[in-house]
């Protein structure tokens, strides 16, 4: 699919230094670099570690937009397409890109928790969700973020995170691969001006989705919490929307996934930037579907587990812990449920058929317990993540 207003495919504005799923601050360093002949970038703050925190500035439109990404600092796939974006609005030879830059002005944190992305983890290095910190602002971290909001004084800000492989989009065998919330400003959740804007942004980044992926997107519960950041950012009037990258096939090192953020990035800039967002598609952003948990990484479908005839056939579920290992993030295949798991999906499935179910050391299988291989019938099956 060809994407508006863009000249090229994607391929050709993939930032290829940045990939998989580790991504700190070393791996930023030569591409901000490269980017400040064209866009102000400042150091305008230290993580707990005293790791820099980054600010890009873009664009002279009276219209501000405001992103951060790695609040968290293991869901990176939003900063691998950060750098993706900014290789498109550094095509200043683009009469379009020009003129999309005249209309907005974007300020960029492409990496809020550099602490937690060399860690990969989703908290900082004292251990706080920086995304339940907005009111205390306990961190350095989660102050740097309300001080560049307050000093650019966005129109629109962009809560950039990634989902586990557990959601579905609605009741539905289909992952939520992207996820979207307007949140709540306040405890009733009323659907205000500032929330209306926001969804029709996201009515808008769906529309082109369900071009490519129809069915798998999805809205989170708009539950309030003043302690989250979008929470606090609505009640401030400021349209906040979360983006979250979910899972997709068999991408685990999410590349599709970046691909699709990235196409959501310049859809919602381009209307923001050239259209008059009025807020009247608010049953449009209801009908998309809530995320609900009904995934597994592996289900083993109709497995024996003991010799004795008696005992009943039941399903294995197998859920990925995702484990830094040098300079490469693992999925270790770890027993989650054994149960009736009929109302669940597992983006891959193996069937037992009733045949007796062990470890790969001939083991009886157990909740909890990390394994690669289980064998079927004697037949052994591996439960690693294939990396394309």
């Amino acid at each position: 699919m060809k994407i508006e207003h863009l000249k090229l495919p994607y391929h050709h504005y993939c930032e290829p230094s940045l990939s998989g799923r580790y991504i700190n601050l070393d791996h930023l360093s030569m591409l901000l670099n490269r980017h400040r002949s064209q866009f102000e970038i400042t150091v305008v703050g230290q993580s707990v570690l005293n790791e820099d925190i980054h600010f890009i500035t873009l664009g002279s439109g009276k219209t501000k937009i405001l992103m951060w990404s790695q609040m968290h600092g293991n869901e990176s796939t939003t900063t691998k397409a950060i750098f993706d974006l900014l290789n498109v609005l550094s095509d200043r030879d683009s009469k379009f890109v020009r003129e999309l830059l005249e209309n907005v002005t974007i300020g960029i944190l492409p990496m809020l928790n550099p602490d937690g992305a060399r860690a990969y983890s989703r908290v900082n290095a004292n251990q706080v969700d920086l995304n339940r910190d907005a009111q205390a602002l306990t961190q350095p971290e989660s102050k740097v973020l309300r001080i560049c909001f307050d000093a650019f004084k966005p129109n629109y800000c962009f809560n950039l995170h990634g989902q586990r492989t557990i959601f579905s989009a609605g009741a539905t065998n289909k992952s939520a691969t992207l996820s979207f919330l307007s949140p709540a400003q306040d405890e009733p959740c009323t659907i205000t001006e500032t929330r209306r804007r926001a969804m029709d942004v996201i009515v808008r980044m769906n529309d082109v989705l369900q071009r490519l992926i129809p069915g798998q997107i999805g809205t989170y519960d708009d539950a309030f919490n003043m302690n989250c950041v979008g929470d606090t950012f609505q009640t401030l009037h400021v349209p906040t929307i979360l983006f979250e990258a979910g899972h997709y096939a068999n991408d685990y090192q999410r590349e599709e996934v970046r691909r699709l953020i990235f196409i959501s990035l310049w859809t919602a800039i381009v209307h923001i930037a050239l259209e008059d967002i009025q807020g009247i598609h608010a049953a449009a952003y209801e009908a998309i579907p809530r995320n609900e948990k009904l995934f597994y990484d592996v289900i083993i479908r109709n497995a024996k587990l003991s010799d004795d005839e008696t005992f009943p056939n039941c399903d294995i579920g197998v859920q990925y812990q995702e484990r830094l290992d040098g300079n490469q993030v693992r999925f270790i295949p770890k027993i989650e449920k054994i149960s009736d798991l009929s109302q669940f999906y597992g983006h891959k499935e193996f069937d037992a058929k009733g045949a007796l179910v062990k470890s790969e050391n001939n083991e009886a299988i157990k909740e909890g317990i990390e394994i690669d291989f289980v064998n079927i019938d004697h037949n052994k099956y591996p439960l690693n993540v294939e990396i394309n």
